[in-house]
Order: C-alpha cells, then structure tokens, then sequence
C-alpha cells in the first residue's frame, strides 16, 4: 500500500518513512498540505498521515479540502495535541483515526491497517483464499496449515493481488504500492517477485495476462 505522510518536522518525517518503509509500505513524504494536495493528484494513496500543525494551510484545513475533492481513502490526524475538542472536530471533518505524538511505530502501524480495513468495508485483519491464509497484522501466510516465509515484498504483492481478487493489476500499479518516490526499482523486480511467490505458494496461484499484469482469481464456488 502507498501512504502518503504529511509532516513538516524532518526528523520525526524521515522516522516515520524509514519505519513504516521497513514494514512493507511505499511512503511518500511531503512537508506542507500544499504538496499533499498536488501528490493526491499525482498518485493513489490508500492513506493519508496528516499532521495538524503544518505551515500554511493546516492539517484540519487540508483534511475538509482532501474530502471535499473527494478522496475516500483512510486519513489518520497526527498531533502533538491531545483536545478531546479537536479529535471531535477532525472525525466529524472525515478522520478516521487520531495518533498523538511521539508514537509507537507499531501503534501507528496498526491504527493505519485498522483505518484502511474501515474505509475497504473489511472487518478482518485475514485474507482467505482456498487453503492459503493471509495475516496481515502479523504479516504471516500459512497454506494447508503450513507457515509460509515471504519477504516483505512478496507479502505486499500478495496482499495486494488478494485484495483485489479477480481484477489484474499491472506491474506499474504493483511497484506503484512497493516503492516510495526515489527507490530505485529494476525492471524486472516484480517478475522476480512473483517467480519467488510461485515457487513457494504454487504455479497455479498466480495468473499471468499477457502484456497487461498479474491476477489472482477468486475461488470457484464448490
């Protein structure tokens, strides 16, 4: 999934990115809402970090903009400020969660996949497919009852083929949700990622449409 953190302290910016980059996600990071707006044009965010106390237009400015253009997907407020006042204002402003800071990268990690199941219409932290069991709280996959070890990558690629179970996506829109603004991508790396997905989940799992990308199809009505 691609997060886009909106964060004018560099320090506790750059934190963020490299933590949440380390748990799988592609992070763009941007310093004022003037640029989040210009990067919601630009790229499709399944959530949205936004700091209230930014430069210019503030966060709460920023998050009645971002809705009212139409954005759907999961905003987490963070701030430094703890107003019961001010969490009542942002949730009635289309917030779908609130993170005080300093915070726990783990924390922040699980309010955003709760805030993301929330905006999908998923009640389960489980992706289910036949025998192949997907957790993604504990990124952990499991076939037949049997543990299954993926890289960090793989596991996205798989969580995002699953989520979207019968639609292909192409290799564009995989590295769009593996890779932050600046990562270097090879230009085969997801075809070597899902040659790996393969050769530990099965041939058959994965569909290849020529030219076009990669599905997973739903599974047959028994």
């Amino acid at each position: 999934m691609r997060i886009l953190l909106t964060e004018d302290d560099p320090q506790l910016g750059r934190a963020t990115q490299i933590g949440l980059e380390q748990g799988g996600y592609a992070v763009d990071w941007v310093t004022s809402a003037e640029h989040a707006h210009t990067a919601v044009r630009l790229h499709d965010y399944g959530c949205i970090l936004l700091d209230l106390g930014l430069p210019g237009q503030d966060g709460m400015q920023a998050l009645g903009v971002l809705r009212d253009n139409g954005y759907s997907g999961a905003v987490l407020i963070v701030t430094a400020r703890d107003k019961v006042g001010e969490r009542i204002a942002g949730l009635d402003a289309g917030a779908d969660d609130f993170i005080v800071k300093p915070f726990d990268l783990d924390e922040l990690a699980a309010r955003i996949r709760s805030a993301c199941r929330r905006a999908a219409g998923r009640l389960r932290e489980h992706l289910v497919h036949g025998e192949l069991v997907l957790d993604i709280a504990d990124r952990q996959v499991t076939q037949a009852g049997l543990p299954v070890t993926l890289t960090v990558k793989e596991f996205r690629i798989l969580q995002l083929l699953l989520e979207h179970g019968g639609r292909v996506l192409s290799r564009e829109q995989l590295e769009k949700n593996l890779y932050s603004w600046g990562g270097e991508v090879e230009s085969n790396a997801v075809q070597v990622h899902i040659h790996h997905l393969r050769k530990k989940l099965g041939r058959d799992l994965i569909r290849t449409v020529h030219a076009i990308g990669y599905c997973i199809d739903k599974p047959k009505a028994a």
